[in-house]
């Protein structure tokens, strides 16, 4: 149970690296066993969205009047926890040392479900030329991790969200995948948008006019995203963003010594080996019908194209971060192995 606390001089980077190793979406701040506050991964979302430095210690953003029980009143941790709906009440002993925590549900919990029907798009129209020689042979969305192809992992994986309609934009080999869904049995509805030419990662979207009409989920057929979405879209729909771009963090050390130069080639200062942090385009969105309606029908163009255009216009494009964790994806050989190693394939 260690993995749940956590010391407030920490980073919150640290801070995030230790949720997404517990799966519980909280850490309780102590010293010395002592509770101090609770740290949530929407406390730490709400900080990034608020550009906070990460490198900032957790008791700058840190709860510090979490609830809590006495030892003698924790057969009342069910009902706190419900009536004050959270996941989590630490039980304290009679020198406010944590002697353990108590959770709404000991077992893993399933996603929750989207508030109405979401319907989810697939691009699956590529080549797939990062994962060659594989693809020569077979198209992305087919290849298998485990007993199944990736992009049945997807579905699957929206359907615990209560996601029922399907599109998949598809090109390359399509005549195969077709094929494959066919024969499966399946609970959900599928339909396939065929181009007849290459669309690029946005394109192929401009041949859904009139299909879709409210907030869909835009997704590469190369990625599953293990975080629950239903926040993210709630966050899409009270920010009034038209697309919403799930971000993951990434930690990256250069291998390197980095030198600063400043006036007359005199050195400033040397770091050895920098850790960098920074969020990268996952490939999934949530993004509003009216982005439909404005292409060029069957016209090819990028879906970071697309953005661009309506941060121009001074449209509202946000983000919601998730863990570096809780992003896999196969789009390269060697990513593809590692997503097989998360999924226990």
């Amino acid at each position: 149970m260690n993995d749940i606390y956590i010391e407030e001089n920490e980073s919150i980077l640290d801070a995030m690296r230790q949720l997404n190793k517990n799966a519980r979406k909280i850490l309780f701040v102590h010293k010395e066993g002592k509770l101090k506050a609770s740290l949530t991964d929407g406390d730490i979302r709400r900080w990034i969205l608020k550009k906070g430095d990460l490198q900032m210690p957790v008791k700058c953003m840190a709860n510090y009047q979490p609830r809590f029980l006495p030892e003698e009143q924790a057969d009342l941790a069910v009902r706190i926890m419900k009536e004050y709906e959270i996941d989590a009440i630490p039980i304290l002993d009679d020198k406010g040392v944590i002697k353990r925590v108590i959770f709404s549900n000991e077992s893993k919990q399933e996603h929750n479900l989207f508030p109405r029907a979401v319907p989810v798009v697939i691009m699956a129209g590529g080549m797939g030329t990062r994962l060659s020689p594989y693809t020569n042979i077979l198209p992305k969305p087919l290849i298998p991790i485990g007993d199944y192809p990736i992009v049945e992992h997807i579905i699957d994986r929206f359907c615990t969200y209560g996601c029922k309609q399907f599109y998949m934009t598809v090109n390359y080999k399509r005549n195969m995948i077709k094929a494959y869904f066919d024969e499966l049995d399946k609970t959900y509805q599928l339909d396939f948008i065929t181009e007849e030419k290459q669309l690029g990662t946005g394109g192929g979207i401009s041949l859904l006019k009139g299909k879709i009409k409210h907030t869909f989920i835009l997704s590469n057929c190369d990625i599953l995203i293990d975080d629950d979405l239903t926040k993210a879209y709630e966050q899409h729909v009270e920010a009034g963003n038209i697309i919403t771009m799930v971000c993951s963090l990434k930690n990256f050390t250069i291998p390197y010594g980095i030198v600063n130069i400043g006036e007359d080639g005199i050195i400033q200062s040397i770091q050895e080996k920098p850790n960098v942090s920074f969020f990268t385009n996952t490939g999934c969105y949530f993004v509003e019908p009216e982005v439909i309606n404005d292409l060029k029908y069957n016209e090819p163009i990028d879906f970071p194209e697309i953005i661009e255009k309506y941060m121009k216009n001074n449209k509202r494009i946000g983000i919601y971060p998730i863990s570096e964790e809780a992003w896999l994806d196969m789009g390269q050989i060697d990513e593809l192995e590692k997503m097989k190693v998360k999924l226990g394939c």
